[in-house]
Order: C-alpha cells, then structure tokens, then sequence
C-alpha cells in the first residue's frame, strides 16, 4: 500500500546543535578543569598529528556503499500575504519550485561533498518520479550502478513548502511495506557484487522506514561485511531497531533510543543514557554507539566509556537532513581510522555546519575548513 502523510511545523528562528568543542580528559583534576576552561574560550583545539585538511584529502581515496531508502526531497518556496478565505490557513503564493536528492541520496551527496566516492543501492519504483531520481542522480554526478527498479514500488517523494526560511507544511508520496523477498535477494546480491568489483571503505544503512531495508538483508549484510572487514555504520529507525546485531557503530538520535529500547531516561543525565546504551553494546554487540543529543550534542560510547561532544549556539536555519551529514561524516571517519572521540567531533562539526541552511543540503568542504578546527586529543 501506500499513502500520503502530511507533517505541519512552525520552526524557530534559532535552535542549539552539536558544538565542534571536544572535552580533553586528563588524569589530574586540576590539569583537566584548566583545559577544560582554555578550550571553552578559545573554541579551537589544539593537537599534533593530522588538521582537518589532510584529513578531508584523505576522504578522496574511499569508498562508501549506501544501503538505505531514498526519495526526491520537493521544495516550494514562495511567501505568505494573507490568510485563505476558506480556512483559516497562509496563501502560498509560490516563486519557485526544485528538485533534490533526498533519503540515504543525501547521504551519498555528502559522501561525494567531502570527497569520497559513494554508491548507492535502493529500490525505485518504475514511474515518473523514480525517472526523476536517476536524472537528479546523473546531475550530480553520482553512479546508479546500485539502483534497482521494480513495478511493486513507487519512488517516495517528500514536498515541503517553505516561505523565506520559514518551513510551514511537509507532504510525503511513499509506501513502507517492506520489498519482497526476490528483491531482498536482488539487493544483496548487487551490494555483493559492487563489493566485489570495488575496494569499499565502509557500509552505511541509512534507514527511513520505507521497506527496503530488511531484517533479512541487515543480517546477510552485516555478516557479509564482516567477512570482507568492511566497518558498517546504522542510521535506525524504530521498525528495525533491535534487528542490527554485530553492526560496527550504531547512530540513533536520542528519540530514537528511548522509543527504540522503549525505556525512560532525561537527556542530559549523561550518566543514564551511558547506562541504556551499554545494554545496546551488550545486547547488540556493536562496537561503537553514537547518540546524537540535538541541544546537547553528541555521545560516544565504546561500552567501557563515553565522551559527550557539547553543543553550540548556531544561528539554525533548518535541521532537515543534519543526520544524513552525521552519519556520512562518521563513516569516512572510521575509515580513516580515527578514533571514537575524533569521529563524534568532526561529525557534529559538519551535523551543525548544514543546520545553517534551507532545505536538506550536503556539507560543504570549505566551511569545514573556516571553522578552523583540528582533531581532538583522545
């Protein structure tokens, strides 16, 4: 089946999102409340070894599979005058409309904006609005040798309607009944030969809840990458949640965490959620949990310790899509080989860069670089 749902918002002008700043621990008290003061006042920190830039150079020799639900993301900008005579709802007298890649698409925009190499594979359905994914995908000039079609699907599709920075309404085209089991076996057959051809760096799920990702393929995935010692990176939703077993990092958001462990904790008794998210290390065997706390920012657990990355006071413009640049960030991270604590700061380094702009955007390489921030300490 499939249907329309419409999401309504009245967003403010500005909101708190995870902070570049990044705690150094020490042994010592003293030391460690010194540090702690200096790097809050100056916001940079200071480490020897790699800058963000030779980081960012590394990015261009990787690889990223992208196994998720993507979509066309539709805006309509115009602006508001008056109130409608036949309900009390804005006129949208509309200026312009466009198209973007949307879902785990985003995640692969990000993937390339930083300048590794992303592939995707989804399903499509065979109609006019997945025609218009794949011409999207050639003008950014993304493959879709991963991109299946079939008739049982329609291509989702997510309009929001934006007046100035204002988003006012949100319309989604889409099913999430999950793909069949002959598509199951089409998909991981695709993602075992893309593997096969290419030297992929690491495997992200970016899960929306529109079926195509399975608990079949989450396990045959995971299994697979772990044979390959391929790192897998999990973007969850609620349907999937307990089914991502031995995945190498797991990211929800903190909504997610507690409607997902079905559990009651306040987010900023850190303690608490460290608590929840070792029964996740415990009961799921993933190597790494990073829990993205909105005003709050980021935690990173390893399941014998944590860092919580704080969180900036940014002028927000739109928070759509920031977790399509979160988790995209943290990928090339591992694959890089940095650590947790480095991982989780330069994620929500770029997670709160792109809440600066309209619309569901990409991270941009530059920005990055004028926050002058280098890599933190462990």
């Amino acid at each position: 089946m499939f249907f329309c749902r419409i999401h309504a918002n009245i967003p403010v002008a500005s909101r708190i999102v995870p902070l570049q700043v990044s705690m150094i621990i020490s042994s010592h008290f003293i030391v460690s409340r010194i540090k702690t003061l200096f790097l809050l006042f100056v916001k940079i920190i200071s480490v020897p070894g790699k800058t963000t830039q030779e980081i960012l150079e590394h990015f261009s020799k990787l690889k990223v599979l992208i196994v998720g639900d993507v979509m066309v993301d539709s805006y309509l900008w115009g602006h508001v005058s008056r109130i409608s005579p036949e309900a009390p709802v804005p006129v949208v007298a509309q200026s312009k409309s466009e198209y973007r890649l949307g879902g785990a698409a985003n995640v692969a925009r990000n993937i390339k904006a930083l300048g590794a190499e992303p592939i995707l594979c989804s399903f499509i359905g065979k109609d006019s609005n997945g025609d218009l994914f794949l011409s999207l995908l050639s003008d950014e000039g993304l493959t879709d040798r991963g991109i299946l079609r079939t008739k049982n699907r329609i291509t989702s599709v997510k309009t929001r309607i934006i007046c100035g920075s204002q988003h006012l309404l949100r319309v989604d085209y889409e099913m999430d009944d999950y793909i069949d089991m002959q598509e199951e076996l089409s998909l991981f057959s695709k993602v075992e030969s893309i593997v096969a051809k290419f030297k992929i760096d690491a495997i992200i799920f970016q899960d929306y809840d529109k079926g195509v990702i399975t608990p079949f393929l989450i396990e045959k995935i995971i299994s697979f990458a772990s044979d390959q010692k391929i790192p897998t990176l999990v973007d969850p939703k609620k349907r999937n949640f307990r089914h991502y077993r031995n995945a190498t990092l797991f990211k929800p958001n903190f909504i997610e965490l507690i409607e997902g462990m079905n559990i009651h904790v306040e987010k900023k008794d850190f303690d608490a959620v460290f608590h929840a998210v070792q029964q996740l290390h415990e009961n799921a065997f993933f190597k790494l949990v990073m829990i993205t706390l909105s005003e709050l920012g980021i935690l990173i657990s390893d399941n014998s310790s944590y860092h919580v990355i704080p969180a900036e006071v940014r002028d927000i413009a739109d928070v759509s899509g920031a977790g399509d640049t979160v988790i995209g960030m943290a990928a090339l991270c591992l694959a890089s080989g940095l650590s947790p604590k480095q991982t989780a700061a330069l994620a929500n380094l770029a997670g709160g860069i792109v809440c600066e702009k309209v619309g569901v955007v990409p991270i941009e390489k530059e920005l990055l670089l004028k926050e002058n921030f280098t890599i933190p300490l462990d």
